[in-house]
């Protein structure tokens, strides 16, 4: 009895599921830069993204201290 009513259900709903998964498809065309990166901006943009990581944490780690205070 049940395994005709999962039979039935997964009968309908699978192939729809497949369908769906099967039509996506992602185009993507790049080219190549029109002017290369110097060694400087590649140091700033490497920097930059080093310090949006590391700064909040930094930020923390330097005023640990002043959290740990109960008022």
């Amino acid at each position: 009895m049940m395994r005709g009513i999962v039979r039935s259900v997964s009968g309908r709903v699978v192939p729809a599921l497949r369908g769906a998964t099967i039509s996506q498809r992602a185009n993507l065309y790049t080219k190549p830069a029109k002017d290369k990166l110097g060694a400087a901006e590649t140091a700033v943009g490497l920097g930059m993204f080093a310090f949006a990581i590391l700064g909040p944490s930094g930020w923390i780690l330097a005023h640990l201290d002043d959290y740990k205070k109960k008022e």
